[in-house]
């Protein structure tokens, strides 16, 4: 295991940033970090890294903050954020129930991007919105008009994975 664990971090990721920076829930981060590090994505981006300290944070995330590439962004520092990653190449899609979002099952995503979640409850600021590339919806039929953002970034992430995803996971390098 030793072996594997030294060669873990070279091995390739998919080039995904998923920002959680809105999120504020540590149980609600903790998950995302596992799912992140499960998925081999680019970077989790939390609005503060001591938040991986919280007791109910490492719950969820079960040690995957030790191996998932965190990034620190204050909410303040977002928008100077989503700029930086747009010049860097990546497209910013926000997840969010719009009247003018695309259907996640519809959108051809690009590879670069940047994975926008909101805030519990709340949702993504419309000044944040406008920044945006792109605002994704998932389709929902049920009475209740949202999901947790756990379930939603899972789901979306899924669909990233479909269209980008590498021929193998990892196997056991020892």
């Amino acid at each position: 295991m030793a072996t594997f664990r030294h060669q873990y971090r070279r091995l390739p990721r998919h080039a995904l940033v998923l920002c959680a920076v809105l999120v504020e829930n540590p149980m609600n981060l903790g998950g995302l970090c596992r799912l992140a590090e499960a998925l081999r994505l680019e970077a989790l981006v939390l609005r503060d890294l001591k938040l991986t300290e919280n007791r109910k944070f490492r719950q969820l995330a079960v040690t995957t903050q030790h191996w998932q590439p965190l990034q620190e962004c204050p909410l303040e520092q977002l928008p100077g954020w989503i700029q930086g990653q747009q010049q860097r190449g990546y497209r910013v899609l926000a997840l969010a129930r719009r009247p003018d979002s695309q259907s996640l099952w519809a959108a051809p995503l690009p590879q670069r991007a940047v994975l926008l979640l909101g805030r519990e409850l709340t949702g993504i600021p419309s000044e944040i919105l406008t920044q945006c590339d792109q605002t994704l919806a998932i389709p929902q039929y049920g009475l209740v008009d949202s999901l947790n953002v756990q379930t939603a970034a899972a789901m979306a992430l899924s669909e990233y994975i479909r269209q980008w995803g590498m021929d193998q996971p990892p196997e056991n390098l020892e």
